[in-house]
């Protein structure tokens, strides 16, 4: 090694060693509300770092997925399986607005579904709602055994599959084009569009646990905090609303100053 070179070996790294800082003192927690039409509005807290420089909360809040279980969100554990996609369209306050996002079922669910010895029919259709939701729809359903049937399966033929697929679809895009979103979501929970694609298809072949097992929305309209917030109903937070009175007070005293 040449004499004189590397200086830096023996007086360690420049500047000294930084000082760790923990991360989470710059961080604040946000509660999550869901929309109304749930019964349990407070889904849970999530956690941001502060505003700093260009670098606004809010905006690292928004557009956010929270995944909620729906037993948690109607306060009813027979809803266990079915997993409710909320996404952040607005923060106020301390508190981030969600909206519908989307739906699933948990894997268990959906593996406890299927077995031998009977067909299992999917559909799946493009939807768009009155108020310019365009959303995936997923129909799921199974064949059953008629009334006294000694026959061990129920497998369906072909062409009536074909004819309850096609069933199924003209049945999920009339429900969902006669609505709007809050509306929608409204039929998912008590599961009323499986039964109606069980009555409609009775006449092909009987069926079972018929559930619309997935919703994902595929494209949103442009945001407008008016129609949020007529999803979020009884929520309201207007932090200019208490200041009113006390600035109405003040004011005259001002004036007198000013004129002294």
């Amino acid at each position: 090694m040449a004499v004189g070179k590397n200086k830096r070996i023996s007086k360690g790294k420049k500047g000294g060693k930084k000082k760790a800082a923990d991360p989470f003192s710059k961080k604040d927690w946000y509660d999550i509300k869901a929309p109304s039409l749930f019964s349990t509005r407070n889904v849970g807290k999530t956690l941001v770092t502060r505003t700093q420089g260009t670098k606004i909360a809010s905006e690292g809040l928004k557009h956010r997925v929270f995944e909620v279980s729906l037993a948690d969100l109607q306060n009813d554990e027979d809803h266990a399986y079915r997993k409710i996609r909320l996404r952040a369209e607005d923060v106020q306050g301390k508190n981030v607005l969600t909206n519908f996002w989307g739906m699933d079922f948990t894997t268990d669910k959906l593996r406890s579904l299927v077995k031998k010895w009977q067909s299992l029919i999917e559909a799946h259709v493009d939807v768009k709602t009155t108020d310019n939701y365009t959303l995936r729809m997923f129909c799921i359903g199974f064949t059953k055994k008629r009334a006294n049937q000694v026959k061990r399966t129920c497998y369906a033929q072909s062409s009536q599959i074909r004819q309850i697929r096609r069933k199924m679809r003209e049945i999920m895009v009339t429900q969902a084009q006669s609505c709007d979103l809050k509306e929608l979501v409204q039929k998912f929970i008590p599961e009323s569009i499986g039964r109606e694609i069980e009555k409609a298809t009775s006449s092909i072949y009987p069926l079972q646990n018929v559930f619309i097992r997935k919703v994902k929305i595929l494209k949103a309209p442009k945001f407008d905090i008016g129609k949020l917030m007529e999803v979020h109903g009884d929520y309201s937070e207007d932090v200019g609303v208490k200041m009113e009175r006390p600035a109405e007070e003040v004011v005259p005293e001002t004036t007198e100053v000013i004129g002294a």
